[in-house]
């Protein structure tokens, strides 16, 4: 927007070489704009994807020996526990395979 006022400016206002400057004035200010866009939406760490899943922990709604079930996030994924997992047992994902779960036991606290 700034680039089509400084032309604006520029063929219909201004006298040279006040033209010339207000013209790189606008492209400046748009290139500016559009980097400053550009940074701020590549700063975050994605947040969807079945990889942030990677961390947290789920409850065992089928045996997992090894392969079962698991509720994590309010929803069924299909896991394996090479440890083995009883049903309402607490675990972790360690890791994703596809869309299986590798999770394994969470050790209890005394």
């Amino acid at each position: 927007m700034a680039f089509v006022v400084a032309l604006l400016l520029a063929l219909l206002v201004l006298r040279s070489p006040w033209s010339y400057v207000a013209v790189g004035i606008g492209a400046a200010v748009e290139l500016g704009e559009t980097w400053f866009w550009w940074w701020l939406s590549r700063r975050g760490k994605p947040t969807v994807g079945v990889e942030t899943l990677v961390g947290r922990r789920a409850t065992v709604t089928t045996a997992c020996t090894p392969h079962g079930q698991v509720r994590v996030a309010g929803e069924l994924w299909q896991a394996r526990c090479d440890a083995g997992a009883d049903a309402g047992t607490t675990v972790e994902v360690a890791a994703v395979d596809g869309l299986l779960l590798v999770v394994e036991p969470v050790p209890e606290r005394p």
